[in-house]
């Protein structure tokens, strides 16, 4: 699959993490757009829908890539690798879902 493509991971802290804690791991988590060259930028924000939908989930990391082949070369990076395996212990729950963006003509 050719063209731009968002990898958007969900993701509820375990408790007991600091906020402080959650800063740093997401700083870690911006600076792989430094570190892996198919990785185009980063943003994340909280949970803020008023829908209460979210199940449990309560920050949202998203990413974008060249290409479906950019997230396969992301996610066996080294430095992708030596970040999941610290992230991901710290997390109660986490969802990943990976999507070409495709523009609605009306």
């Amino acid at each position: 699959m050719e063209g731009e493509v968002k990898h958007i991971l969900l993701a509820k802290f375990k408790q007991g993490i600091t906020e402080d804690q959650i800063e740093e791991y997401i700083k870690q988590y911006a600076n792989l757009v430094n570190l892996v060259p198919s990785m185009k930028s980063f943003s994340w924000g909280k949970d803020v829908s008023i829908e209460n939908l979210n199940e449990g989930y309560t920050h949202i990391f998203e990413s974008t890539f060249e290409s479906t082949q950019g997230i396969a070369d992301y996610i066996s990076h080294p430095d992708h690798v030596q970040y999941a395996n610290t992230l991901l212990p710290q997390l109660e729950k986490v969802l990943v879902v990976d999507y070409k963006p495709t523009k609605v003509h009306l």
